[in-house]
């Protein structure tokens, strides 16, 4: 079995040796949470982790990921310290971890500081009485700008997948679940498409709209008749396929 380990630059050698030896361990330790993907938070030398193992890819993703293509672990590292580079808040990567064979890739991990948060995006879609909400929204919002000023592409820019703390009267975002990105310029409907999976209430994609467009200085109706359509596809797209898996089943 061939391994890959590669680390953050400020760990030292004991560190490191102690967050194999748990990385080894992995399985049988207690906790964890997903379904898909396994994480596990885990003190290791006075530090608090979040270690992410990745499911074992199928046989076809499995010779992908060991010939062709970077695999989630390390595109998370890397993607992570691109962010922090750009100054986009994310929690400090630590680690990744790739466990390969010759028959192809197995699997892999991604550790970084365990970050807590006060509350994630998926707490505004679901309780409009959460204190300073406008407030709050609106702050997402030219967070969101300000990733595509980057020329950041957020994939998987969905309701968890955006921490939140407060930090006395304004918040700080911290992106997570980072293997899906693209980064270059972005033009105006490839930014407004990056709202669609975030909410289906109409009243959060107007208050978006509407920052978003005091930030662009682009047309509200516009952005709002944009965001609302993309809103809509995506979740008529979502449906769908549920609908699909179920008769599948059957």
């Amino acid at each position: 079995m061939k391994e890959v380990k590669v680390f953050n630059t400020e760990l030292n050698s004991g560190f490191k040796e102690a967050l194999t030896k748990v990385v080894y361990s992995f399985d049988s330790l207690e906790g964890g949470v997903g379904k898909r993907n396994i994480i596990k938070i885990i003190y290791v030398e006075g530090v608090n982790l979040n270690i992410k193992a990745f499911k074992v890819p199928n046989v076809v993703n499995s010779i992908v990921y060991n010939f062709f293509r970077k695999s989630k672990a390390q595109r998370s590292f890397e993607y992570a310290n691109k962010l922090i580079t750009l100054g986009i808040g994310t929690p400090k990567p630590i680690a990744y971890y790739e466990f390969k064979s010759v028959f192809g890739f197995k699997k892999s991990f991604y550790i970084s500081e365990q970050l807590e948060c006060d509350m994630t995006y998926r707490e505004l879609t679901k309780d409009f009485t959460i204190p300073d909400y406008d407030n709050i929204l609106r702050a997402f919002t030219r967070f969101t700008y300000k990733l595509h000023e980057n020329g950041v592409n957020f994939l998987d820019h969905s309701p968890g997948n955006t921490l939140i703390k407060k930090n006395d009267d304004s918040y700080d975002f911290f992106l997570v679940d980072l293997n899906r990105m693209q980064f270059g310029p972005m033009d105006f409907e490839t930014r407004i498409k990056n709202f669609a999976r975030l909410t289906i209430h109409k009243s959060m994609v107007e208050i978006m709209s509407d920052e978003y467009a005091k930030c662009s200085g682009e047309d509200y109706k516009k952005i709002f008749n944009l965001m609302w359509s993309e809103t809509e596809a995506f979740q008529n797209k979502y449906h769908r396929k549920r609908r699909w898996k179920k008769r599948l089943k059957f």
